[in-house]
């Protein structure tokens, strides 16, 4: 093949598919709707159904344009950093482009997390301006502020003086129908576009280059602190437009998803996969299998974008039989162990074809996807092959030589779709992106002569679970926090609903008891719910290696085996 050359697991960029723009999201989102202006283009679900919003792309121009208008007129420089901490809705969409338009950083928050997480981020990330939903099922988002910020329980203005606790932070925005008090309603970003012209704005957007940082997506990694992954406008437009292109997305077709948007599954994968399309993305405020059976009988997508625990919800719902679900071309989902027998039942029930896409946060985000013309063994068993454009190459850990076909090894990734690296960490950038140019994924991968390339651990052990990267790092830190805790490891360990499940095993600190009742709540005290242990086992002793290393696979073994024969059991059922 063009891509091989010699025995090295080299894959060399492939230039088969479109050329690479260089262009802004903005400047898209124009495009595209002079292209299509009265075609449907956004539709969103929220509230359990009591709101929806549709906007053809003309109109989502319009939109997007005032309220890019309005953050100017609320000061919002190009190149501040703007976090928005809310789940999926139609303003969500908005400020996504809305921000690229006016060259400011959209820094996308997960709305679970709680106020130590959130603080880290808004101090870490430097952000000038939060826009938050009051709060996300039980999480309390005001609630968080406020314990950061006990300043603004007495404050009636969005606009808040420097220094304190967030000292970059000086703008509040606030979403759904009663804002908190010391926030500016949304709609308020509306009216303020008064202030500033169209020609403004169209100067302000003519000064965004596409190697601009878009978006800042935050990532834990072995230290546990997240990490902001810079992405750049060219690396996530370009990403989008060559999965749709492989896909076979076209202008017409409708995806329905309940991705978040705050992941790039959501924000890349669906929305500028759409617009670079010319398509609709149908989309949910949060994942509900029932409400989702009824968007699907109602728009009728062609595309349907979901991780395999959702996939299995659906097709288990009790009324399943009684909605009108074969309407499907394609079928696509990542992230996490893909059941083969799980694609061949969304395909039976559905009609759509299986696309698989493998890819990471850093990289904009996907590295390899499924080809349709690919036989079943491959579109089911395997990652796919790189897109175009995209260099891979397998390298041993320990020395980093390329290894051979088929061999095992780190897999690592050169070319547009890498990150520009981490926000305010150089030495962390370092230790990713060789001098070379070359991100190592912490991915231990085969990759054949054919491209196809397959997953087979993880040098990070970084858990999946239910499609949310959780990082055990993160988990163990807080565990040693507790004062019951010498050490701890924590691991992931299968699970027939959402993929993995966290096992954590604590050595207790000498005289004191490791409660798993106790340690989970101290956890669920200072973590998002996705991130709690669901089985905690206390050890004497942790297993290690002649050189002192725990040996991580020990544990795993015991823990697997200890669930399957029931001698281990949830610490809560």
């Amino acid at each position: 093949m063009r891509n091989r050359q010699g025995e090295d697991a080299w894959w060399r960029p492939d230039a088969s598919g479109p050329a690479l723009v260089d262009m802004t999201l903005g400047a898209l989102l124009d495009e595209q709707a002079e292209r299509y202006g009265a075609r449907p283009a956004v539709h969103v679900d929220e509230r359990g159904g009591a709101r929806g919003t549709s906007w053809t792309y003309a109109e989502l121009r319009q939109e997007a344009d005032l309220i890019a208008r309005g953050l100017m007129a609320q000061g919002i420089r190009a190149g501040e950093r703007v976090a928005v901490m809310a789940p999926n809705s139609a303003e969500w969409i908005l400020l996504e482009y809305a921000l690229a338009k006016i060259g400011a950083v959209l820094v996308t928050v997960n709305p679970a997390l709680l106020q130590e997480e959130l603080a880290y981020i808004l101090t870490q990330g430097r952000v000038a301006a939060l826009v938050f939903a009051p709060r996300l099922r039980s999480n309390d988002i005001t609630g968080h502020l406020l314990g950061t910020l006990p300043e603004l329980a007495t404050t009636r203005g969005c606009v808040r003086a420097a220094g304190g606790p967030l000292p970059d932070l000086r703008l509040l925005i606030g979403l759904g129908e009663t804002p908190a008090e010391f926030a500016l309603p949304f709609d308020a970003l509306r009216e303020a576009a008064k202030a500033v012209s169209p020609g403004a704005l169209s100067e302000r957007q003519a000064g965004v280059a596409c190697t601009d940082v878009a978006q800042i997506q935050y990532t834990s990694g072995t230290t546990g602190k997240p990490k902001g992954a810079m992405l750049s406008h060219r690396s996530t437009l370009n990403n989008a437009r060559l999965m749709a292109d492989r896909g076979g997305f076209r202008a017409g077709d409708t995806l329905l998803s309940a991705m978040p948007l705050f992941h790039t599954a959501g924000c890349v994968c669906n929305v500028m996969a759409m617009l670079a399309c010319g398509g609709r993305v149908v989309t949910m405020d949060t994942f509900d299998a029932e409400r989702m059976l009824e968007l699907w009988q109602a728009h009728r997508p062609t595309i349907i974008n979901a991780v395999p625990t959702m996939m299995t919800r659906l097709l288990e719902h009790p009324d399943a039989g009684a909605y009108d679900i074969r309407t499907l071309r394609t079928v696509f989902t990542g992230g996490t162990t893909i059941p083969p027998s799980l694609m061949h039942s969304m395909r039976e029930r559905t009609g759509g074809e299986p696309m698989i896409i493998m890819g990471m946060t850093e990289c904009s985000p996907i590295i390899t996807q499924t080809n349709p013309v690919d036989d079943t063994e491959a579109r089911f068993g395997t990652a796919g092959t790189p897109l175009p454009h995209t260099e891979i190459r397998i390298v041993d850990p320990e020395s980093g030589r390329t290894c051979g076909w088929g061999e095992s090894g780190e897999l690592c990734i050169r070319g547009y779709l890498t990150m520009v690296g981490y926000f305010d960490m150089p030495e962390k950038t370092a230790e990713t992106i060789d001098a070379d140019g070359w991100l190592h994924s912490g991915d231990l991968a085969e990759l054949a002569e054919s491209g196809h390339l397959r997953i087979v651990g993880r040098l990070k052990d970084m858990i999946i679970r239910g499609g949310e990267n959780v990082y055990p790092a993160e988990i163990e830190n807080c565990l040693l926090d507790h004062d019951a805790v010498s050490e701890v490891q924590v691991i992931g360990v299968p699970d027939a609903d959402l993929g993995e499940e966290i096992c954590a095993f604590v050595v207790p600190a000498p005289g004191a008891e490791a409660d798993p009742a106790a340690l989970q709540d101290f956890c669920r005290a200072r973590m998002a719910r996705h991130k709690m242990p669901k089985y905690i086992v206390p050890i004497a002793a942790l297993p290690l290696t002649a050189n002192g290393k725990v040996q991580k696979f020990v544990l795993r073994e015991t823990a697997t085996g200890r669930i399957a024969d029931g001698s281990l059991q949830p610490v809560r059922q």
